[in-house]
């Protein structure tokens, strides 16, 4: 590459990243503001024992006792964070694969298209607060959830494909996990709209003259799907990994999240909801490195 077009490749690259932090600011200045400072002071509870009085919180430094406390202490902690760590890559693992092949559907040219593409969308539209503040305020809502609850014990699709599966020899390790999935498909739908959105706009980047020279070429669907389409949109893997973790992470019925909250709204410990808090924080975020840091090695990145 000659100095030229190198200094232009460079300066392209610099623009590139300046819009970068420019699009990000407005966060940083936010996260400043608003979020620096009970970020701070929760990390600093984390490892006292809190004092409410009058007078506002007192603060008694204990160290790591609080951290040693949740894993020995609350035998309950573990339990959930184990379990819904393991509910976490189950539910990311089958959005990741929903939103990816329903995506891939969204992109082809068929009547009604425009249509349909918002139908996958309304789950994000549906999950807002407002329309899950109408819902849950519903009487006639409140009414069908109540029958379910009811209902509730009556045997379901999955029951009846297990009880065969089980006369048959088949072991259930396995087929738990896709029962599980299949059980929460609604659950499943309603988390794909953003990734569904993420994923159909990387398809649409890719030219059709690639896929046009692979027929040219003899290559299948198939071939094309593994090796145009798929590293063409890998990128995005990354991205919406990340926003699936967090997604999750944040959903309202995360007993983890629930666990903090008994602790710090009924029992007023605050400074082990905080240890607790940086414990969930810390793993999760462990876990979105290293997970990324795999998918990285395998993601094809190009200009």
């Amino acid at each position: 590459m000659s100095k030229k077009k190198k200094s232009k490749y460079e300066g392209l690259q610099k623009r590139k990243a300046i819009a970068g932090y420019l699009f990000i600011l407005p966060f940083i200045l936010g996260f400043l503001a608003f979020m620096a400072k009970p970020f701070i002071q929760s990390i600093y509870m984390s490892f006292c024992k809190v004092n409410v009085g009058g007078g506002g919180f007192g603060y008694e430094f204990r160290g790591l006792a609080n951290y040693i406390e949740a894993f020995t202490a609350d035998v309950e902690f573990s339990r959930l964070l184990t379990e819904e760590l393991g509910r976490m890559l189950i539910n990311v693992l089958a959005i990741m694969v929903f939103s990816f092949f329903v995506s891939l559907l969204l992109n082809q040219q068929f009547s009604g298209r425009a249509f349909v593409r918002a139908v996958f969308f309304l789950p994000v539209i549906l999950s807002s607060g407002a329309i899950i503040g109408v819902e849950y305020n519903n009487e006639m809502m409140a009414q069908m959830r109540d029958v379910i609850a009811l209902n509730g014990g009556e045997p379901t699709i999955t029951d009846a494909i297990k009880e065969i599966l089980n006369v048959s020899g088949v072991g259930n390790s396995v087929f738990s996990v896709v029962f599980e999935i299949i059980d929460s498909i609604y659950d499943v739908v309603l988390a794909s709209g953003i990734q569904i959105i993420i994923f159909l706009s990387g398809l649409q980047t890719i030219s059709k003259s690639m896929y046009e020279a692979a027929a040219i070429e003899g290559c299948t669907s198939w071939e094309s799907l593994w090796k145009i389409t798929f590293p063409m949109i890998s990128p995005l893997l990354v991205v919406n990994f990340i926003y699936t973790v967090v997604d999750f992470c944040m959903r309202t019925d995360n007993t983890v999240m629930e666990k903090i909250q008994t602790v710090m709204n009924e029992l007023l410990n605050y400074g082990s909801a905080s240890a607790m808090s940086w414990i969930y924080f810390g793993i999760v975020g462990a876990a979105i490195a290293l997970i990324s840091f795999i998918l990285s090695k395998v993601v094809y990145y190009y200009d």
